[in-house]
């Protein structure tokens, strides 16, 4: 039997469940790892400048493709600690992710060894499972457990400390015959479709939710032909936009309090059945509950049995993976059209088109400081179906999920439920590794971009490029319109007069030349007219040096984007609304006035 430390049989069993790549930051606790690590080869290392940028990178990483899982890698105690936001981030997002620590000593873990810290139970409420590993020979199962978790039910991360002394301890291991566990799914029943199929044939006016749970099982191709099939509308939730291409005619647009679409709403709310597929009714997609249900019928497919039911009891839930549905509502929907017995719904899908030809949001404005958007209609006008953009949270999220356009799945890459503030630039970095021939684009606000934007210096060291347009108001927009409600404009002023560059006024950082010193090219904008030709020199300049190239647009201080503070039937408009074709010339339906 080949012997071998524990630490380099981790790495073989990395190798064999497909790990490629790994981002991470070394240290003494988890140097075992990293020798192992070089002495094996196969798996590429990408160093962070900050631990908790490797974990967001390794969840961009997985986003990108079916069946990736990222590595994160750190040291022991505050590496640990500082991946929790991104194993918080991956376990709200059912995204896989697996975290390995160094640790100290097994025997003096509990005597406050230096950076020694129960990382395992630190994390065990935001990860599938934890586990500090006392006993070098169970590395092996441990590590195939991990990938198990991992890719069965529900997907998640794991994370697996390793003390030091584990790691050097050498084990009897043989990488030659190991083989990854099967994975486990649950799957819908040929009758439970059917009912669920029933159901939706008796309806008027039905609609299907699809969320991140089709675009996790690699499953939107099936949703789309079930949707053709049955001519039913659908409606992508935040997660799960790109299932069904923006511009395809069954596409009703998003329902929700602030990524939402007007003609998305009102379908929303003329609909008399919801079959939702993967999604877990997230508040910000409902709103009130009563307003959210009222009238309708509603199916739940989910792969988490705990999730039917959760937020509200739907009439029917079905436990299963969205793919394993999916396969038998489309066979049964295709027998059903081979009989006949499936209703005409044309009319139905044509109201919500017409309705998506109407309701509309001005996008074009010719203002100086820049409308924010006017950003989103010339990243419509420069970045084509193929663009994966990376973004978090903030107005720039919520405005760009309302104004720009997705067409593939994968490619609107979100972190949707924790949406921590400087999580977007080390993602782009994970997405533009697991796929460096594609045009990934970022989206932050000034605050998300200053967060974590020590990260560009890793596109520029290892040669990672993609394009980040940040829109810098100088303030803290999503906050200081939440604080209109309590009457204050309080602490979320970013603004100052910066002594080195004068010439931007009060917007404080000069972003040009901090991203230059990190190696990036960067161009500032403050015309409307200047975007489109910034876009297409960021392109070219991110293809010829290899780097983050950003794109600063200059906006005015203060916007209100389009929201509700809890109904979907009471969403403000803040801005003048498209009233003829050249107010909204990039929405994906020519305005119907």
């Amino acid at each position: 039997m080949p012997r071998m430390t524990a630490a380099r049989a981790a790495v073989e069993i990395l190798k064999k469940e497909g790990v490629t790549h790994a981002f991470g930051v070394p240290g003494a606790a988890i140097n075992p790892f990293y020798a192992a690590l070089k002495a094996s080869g196969g798996v590429r290392h990408t160093l962070a400048r900050h631990v908790e940028g490797a974990s967001h990178m390794a969840e961009g990483y997985t986003r990108t493709h079916p069946g990736n899982i990222g590595v994160c890698i750190g040291t022991s105690g505050p590496a640990g600690t500082d991946m929790i936001t991104g194993l918080y981030s991956a376990t709200g997002d059912s995204i896989p992710i697996l975290c390995i620590t160094g640790q100290a000593p097994t025997a003096v873990i509990h005597k406050e060894d230096f950076q020694a810290v129960d990382i395992a139970s630190i994390a065990a409420p935001v990860t599938k499972k934890a586990t500090t590993v006392l006993e070098a020979a169970q590395v092996p199962g441990v590590f195939q457990q991990a990938f198990h978790l991992m890719r069965s039910g529900r997907p998640g991360p794991v994370l697996i400390d390793l003390p030091i002394d584990v790691q050097l301890t050498e084990i009897e291991f043989d990488p030659d015959t190991y083989e990854p566990l099967p994975v486990y799914k649950p799957a819908a029943t040929r009758a439970q479709v059917e009912k669920a199929v029933a159901l939706l044939n008796a309806s008027q006016r039905p609609l299907i939710v699809a969320g991140g749970g089709v675009i996790n099982a690699d499953a939107s191709d099936l949703l789309v032909e079930f949707a053709e099939l049955t001519g039913t509308p659908v409606i992508p939730t935040l997660m799960g936009w790109g299932a069904i291409a923006d511009d395809h005619e069954l596409n009703a647009g998003m329902v929700g309090l602030q990524t939402s679409h007007r003609y998305g709403n009102a379908t929303f709310l003329e609909s008399d059945f919801v079959l939702g597929i993967g999604n877990r009714w997230a508040n910000r997609h409902t709103g009130k509950l009563d307003t959210y249900t009222e009238g309708r019928t509603f199916v739940h497919v989910d792969i988490e049995p705990t999730q039917l039911g959760k937020i509200f009891a739907p009439d029917y839930g079905i436990a299963s993976d969205a793919k394993a549905a999916l396969e038998l509502f489309v066979e049964v929907a295709r027998e059903l059209k081979a009989k006949g017995e499936l209703p005409d719904r044309a009319d139905w899908a044509a109201s919500a088109q017409d309705r998506k030809a109407r309701l509309q949001r001005r996008t074009h404005f010719d203002n100086v400081p820049i409308k924010p958007q006017r950003v989103y209609e010339e990243m419509n006008r420069a970045f084509g179906p193929e663009t994966r953009y990376v973004t978090t949270i903030g107005l720039s999220q919520i405005a760009g999920a309302q104004m720009l356009h997705v067409y593939k799945p994968r490619h609107w890459i979100n972190c949707g439920q924790a949406g921590p503030l400087g999580w977007t630039i080390p993602a782009a970095l994970g997405v533009a590794t697991a796929d460096p021939q594609a045009t990934v684009v970022a989206l932050s606000g000034d605050y998300d971009f200053q967060f974590m934007l020590e990260e560009l210096a890793v596109g520029a060291q290892h040669n990672i490029p993609y394009v980040h347009v940040l829109v810098n108001n100088a303030y803290l927009g999503l906050i200081r319109q939440a604080q209109r409600n309590f009457d204050i404009d309080f602490q979320v002023n970013l603004e100052f007069e910066n002594v080195n560059t004068p010439e931007i006024g009060v917007y404080g950082v000069d972003h040009v030349k901090v991203a230059e010193g990190l190696g990036c090219k960067a161009i500032r904008v403050t015309e409307p007219d200047q975007l489109l030709p910034a876009f297409e020199e960021a392109k070219k300049l991110a293809a010829e040096f290899r780097v983050p190239v950003v794109v600063e647009a200059i906006l005015e201080r203060i916007t209100n984007i389009a929201m509700s503070g809890s109904d979907i039937a009471s969403v403000n408009e803040f801005e003048e609304l498209a009233t003829e074709p050249g107010h909204a010339p990039t929405a994906i339906r020519q305005l119907a006035v």
